[in-house]
């Protein structure tokens, strides 16, 4: 979804691209631009929420200013961009929790961390078989080109294939949607959209996640927000929005949305592709 800001006459505006991550793009990322242009007003923003895949694609293809990840690059986006004479800065700008959730009538309300894994991987197929009722489980998991799907197989399943049965879908709303509709149901979306909306997080390892779990190091499945830019076309733009993030102000608005504030670090690390 292509989020397009009002602009200022021509000659005024200073255009930034920012394409990636649905966790950053679907809510986070509105917020955080309307905010920024308060201030910024001779700033226009296009942002594009497919997946952290495409903005690593977008950004070594020289088509956006940002890229936005819920993941580290990985090894053939690295390639790819040594390849071109490409060195990346990034910077963390906070952090978000991946909420295992269930359908609301479900009565279990905590499992372990060996049972996601079970789950997600096909081990285990019936509600039954972890003290609820008997129900076949349906697994709704992130389409591939999201961060999340590679960085829950990562956090929760020691890097192990999602099982054939699992159901692919393009954002987290959509994972919510399927979730409500199926009483065997269990998904994992952020945490924002945890509780509600006819589904419940479920605790795991007796820990329900929330920002406190997230920043005491308990909640197993937590993983940083990154935005990645092109060292060689770093522009003011792109400069004073991250800055902005970065800012009281612009942490305070990921806290309000149910993300967790980062740690004050240097503003701007470069890291070698």
């Amino acid at each position: 979804m292509l989020w397009a800001l009002a602009s200022l006459p021509a000659a005024a505006v200073q255009k930034l691209v920012i394409k990636g991550s649905n966790t950053f793009g679907e809510q986070l990322g509105p917020v955080i631009i309307a905010e920024f242009r308060k201030s910024n007003p001779d700033v226009e923003c296009a942002l594009e929420s497919k997946g952290s895949a495409t903005g690593f694609a977008a950004l070594l293809a020289g088509e956006c200013d940002i890229a936005s990840s819920s993941r580290t690059i990985n090894e053939d986006e690295s390639r790819l961009a040594r390849s071109r004479g490409i060195r990346l800065n990034m910077q963390v700008i906070g952090y978000y929790g991946v909420a295992v959730v269930v359908n609301e009538v479900n009565p279990v309300k905590q499992i372990t961390d060996v049972q996601v894994q079970r789950i997600f991987t096909g081990a285990v197929t019936n509600w039954k078989q972890l003290g609820g009722l008997d129900v076949p489980i349906q697994t709704y998991i992130r389409d591939p080109v999201s961060g999340t799907y590679l960085g829950f197989q990562e956090l929760a399943m020691n890097r192990q294939p999602y099982v054939k049965s699992a159901r692919l879908l393009r954002s987290h709303g959509k994972i919510v949607a399927a979730v409500k509709a199926d009483a065997g149901g269990i998904g994992y979306v952020g945490m924002n959209l945890a509780s509600g909306h006819g589904v419940r997080g479920v605790a795991i390892n007796g820990v329900l996640l929330s920002p406190l779990a997230v920043e005491d190091d308990r909640y197993p499945y937590a993983r940083a927000l990154r935005l990645y830019t092109d060292s060689r076309r770093d522009s003011e733009a792109t400069r004073q929005l991250i800055h902005f993030i970065l800012t009281r102000r612009g942490q305070n608005v990921l806290e309000q949305l149910g993300y967790v504030k980062r740690a004050e670090r240097r503003l701007w690390s470069p890291t070698e592709p």
